[in-house]
């Protein structure tokens, strides 16, 4: 029988078997009865810690020194932070350094273990516990929230088709009824004609008779009724009726159905940070300056005769640039040209920007198309019917958002596209009012940190900016602390903590304001002249490009 095997066995010597040990080796992790302990010490290839078996484990197992093999290391270098043997101390390589006992580091090291699992346990566990516990009770309600939505959706679904059918109905019902009439109307003129034909077959006979006959008296006693046949019924025309189809607008039909209240879905960013005083708090917002500053001034091939309107960066290092001609340009910080595409169709860029993978998108009026550059290579991305599009951004989804205005020129809206699949349309406020002016002036456009579809309308003089759903948030009109001329906003681009910023075309300055609408500040000592296209890079440093200057500066405006 195999004693180690039996259930209720008690502890044995690990050499001999003898039951209950009263010693133990903290080095070799072995039990060892009295008459054994000295055999066991005779094994010189370790250090034997034996101690009594109720202090196992109380013992430091020092371990070897990797660079001298025949030492235990018992002291520790707090400034290296590793086990060093007595030899290693007078090496150089721990002159000067803090050296304490093994034992020491290594209770400082268990009490910080310690405080770590007492809050795990006491505290994290706990709290994750309870989200776990929240998050199925908000499964639940999503469900049955998920249902009632449906339910009121169908039900008012319902609803728009009962009216829809009782519309349909009406409309039946009016076609009968002029049906009825035309038909009635048309029955009278039969039975009239066929009356007139009757009386011309009777004349006909008794014409018949006359030409037949020899009697005078009869003959001259015909009178001719062709003077009265010759005289025909009115012309007969009869207009019916036409369906005139109302054109189907998706948008007002959506407007119709109803719309879902604006949610926000949580993302990696929105964790956060339990209470602790070894947590270092996340880095403040830069700070605006006072007096920003110009870096670095590029001049350019535009000028008056061909306007520099748009710019975007492609880095740190390298800036897009488009105008009033044909040809797209791309500049480095010393003002150098190092390339010119361009456009496929040979009219001008209506607007530019650059995609996450660095890759040129510019759209075109006058095709009515969205175009990328790849390789020197244009493929046209998007085309687009009964609309022109305008100024367009990249999302940080990898999407494209693009302005666009009516070929009519009565409306305006935004349009986001994935690649070539348009996914949402921005149009009307939820009073069903428009958004944007529907006047063809330049429209700027760029999607904030936040996510929030910041537009710049110049028409309006405003800058409309709606939510990641398409509502409106808030309207900016200008702030009057300064400026004296109407607000005329034109470029507009934000920064990595969601200030928005505006080039004011007409008073010659940048307005800068925070996610909410509220002025911040002004840049306008950098001498500037007409500012029109923006652009931030990655380090929140501001290009503006000069319209008829043909400048672009780069602008310090943080500390």
């Amino acid at each position: 029988m195999d004693l180690h095997c039996m259930a209720q066995d008690v502890l044995r010597c690990h050499v001999c078997e003898t039951p209950v040990p009263p010693m133990h080796c903290d080095t070799c992790h072995m039990h060892l009865c009295v008459v054994c302990v000295g055999e066991h010490l005779l094994d010189e290839s370790k250090e034997h810690k034996v101690v009594p078996f109720k202090r196992r484990g109380s013992t430091t197992n020092y371990p070897k020194c990797p660079r001298h093999s025949t030492k235990q290391c018992e002291l520790h270098c707090e400034n290296c932070k590793k086990a060093i043997c007595v030899q290693c101390v007078s090496s150089k390589k721990h002159k000067k350094h803090k050296i304490v006992d093994i034992g020491k580091s290594l209770e400082n090291k268990k009490t910080i273990l310690r405080k770590d699992l007492k809050e795990l346990v006491k505290i994290i566990y706990p709290k994750y516990q309870d989200l776990t516990s929240k998050v199925l009770v908000l499964k639940e309600d999503l469900k049955k929230n998920t249902s009632k939505l449906a339910e009121a959706i169908g039900k008012h679904g319902k609803e728009l088709h009962k009216e829809i059918d009782i519309a349909i109905k009406k409309l039946l019902s009016d076609v009968d009824e002029i049906t009825f009439k035309k038909y009635d109307f048309l029955c009278k003129k039969e039975d009239e004609i066929k009356c007139s034909v009757s009386e011309i077959s009777r004349s006909i006979n008794n014409l018949e008779k006359a030409l037949n006959s020899d009697d005078f008296s009869f003959v001259y006693a015909f009178i001719s009724r062709n003077d009265e046949f010759r005289r025909l019924p009115p012309k007969l025309t009869v207009s019916f009726p036409r369906f005139i189809p109302q054109k189907i607008n998706k948008d007002q039909i959506s407007q119709l159905l109803g719309s879902l209240s604006t949610v926000s879905i949580p993302g990696k960013e929105c964790y956060y940070q339990m209470g602790s005083p070894d947590v270092v708090s996340s880095p403040q917002v830069k700070p605006l300056i006072d007096e920003s500053k110009i870096i670095t001034e590029i001049k350019t091939e535009y000028g008056e005769s061909n306007v520099l309107c748009s710019v975007s960066c492609l880095s740190d290092e390298q800036v897009w640039t488009c105008g009033k001609d044909n040809i797209l340009r791309l500049y480095s910080l010393q003002g150098k040209l190092e390339q010119s595409v361009r456009t496929k169709s040979g009219n001008e860029a209506e607007g530019i920007t650059v995609t996450q993978g660095g890759d040129l998108v510019y759209t075109d009026s006058y095709e009515k198309t969205v175009n990328i550059v790849k390789d020197t290579q244009i493929h046209t991305v998007i085309r687009v019917r009964e609309w022109i599009p305008g100024f367009i951004c990249t999302t940080s989804s990898g999407d494209l958002l693009v302005v666009m205005v009516s070929d009519d020129e009565t409306e305006t809206k935004v349009v986001r596209y994935s690649g070539s699949t348009e996914k949402q349309t921005i149009q009307y406020d939820d009073k069903g009012q428009q958004l944007y002016s529907s006047d063809p002036y330049p429209k700027y456009i760029c999607e904030n940190k936040n996510l929030d579809i910041c537009v710049a309308d110049y028409y309006a003089n405003a800058v409309v900016v709606v939510n990641q759903a398409g509502k409106l948030r808030f309207t900016y009109t200008g702030h009057l602390s300064s400026t004296t001329l109407p607000f005329e906003p034109v470029g507009i681009t934000t920064d990595s903590h969601s200030r928005i910023l505006t080039a004011d075309w007409n008073n010659e300055c940048i307005h800068i304001v925070d996610q909410d609408g509220q002025f911040l500040r002004y840049i306008n000592k950098c001498d500037l002249n007409h500012p029109f296209g923006l652009c931030v890079d990655i380090s929140d440093n501001l290009f503006v490009a000069e319209l008829y200057k043909g400048k672009v500066k780069k602008i310090q405006y943080y500390l």
